[in-house]
């Protein structure tokens, strides 16, 4: 997994990390990856590599599970490596942090955009600037097609 050092919250830096869901080993499945990773109330960092060979992601402090309203914590960030590592962190300005259900998740919003967002079968997905996190769009095209996800939590 990548080393996160300074990026993380400071109580979560030399905790150890264990693979919870990935593409390759559990299939394209939103259902799934909730299951996978939602029985742990740990933090969750969810990375993407998308067919264009980008890769992007988010941090959530909360485990990632279904919820008909937005939850989690300022503690939240978007970050893209393009070429080099950037993060995108809480504005401030709104609280919506992660929303999700079976055909959809979303990170970040404000004014109808999302900083991030996948479909229920994690093939399709976008990332828009968004008022949560000011963030750059995290896939240049702004739509994309996922070739890999990975999501971790504490071991």
């Amino acid at each position: 997994y990548p080393s996160w050092g300074p990026t993380c919250p400071p109580r979560l830096q030399q905790q150890p990390w264990s693979l919870l869901y990935c593409t390759a080993r559990d299939g394209f499945s939103l259902r799934t990856l909730y299951r996978r990773a939602g029985p742990l109330s740990s933090p969750a960092l969810l990375l993407i590599r998308d067919t264009d060979a980008q890769a992007f992601g988010a941090f959530f402090a909360t485990a990632i599970h279904m919820s008909n309203k937005f939850y989690g914590t300022g503690e939240t960030f978007l970050f893209s490596f393009s070429p080099e590592l950037k993060v995108f962190r809480w504005t401030g300005r709104n609280n919506f942090f992660m929303k999700g259900d079976v055909d959809l998740l979303m990170v970040g919003g404000g004014s109808g955009r999302f900083g991030l967002w996948l479909d229920g079968d994690l093939h399709h997905g976008g990332s828009h600037p968004c008022e949560t996190f000011n963030n750059e769009s995290l896939s240049p095209r702004g739509d994309f097609c996922v070739q890999d996800l990975e999501v971790w939590g504490l071991a």
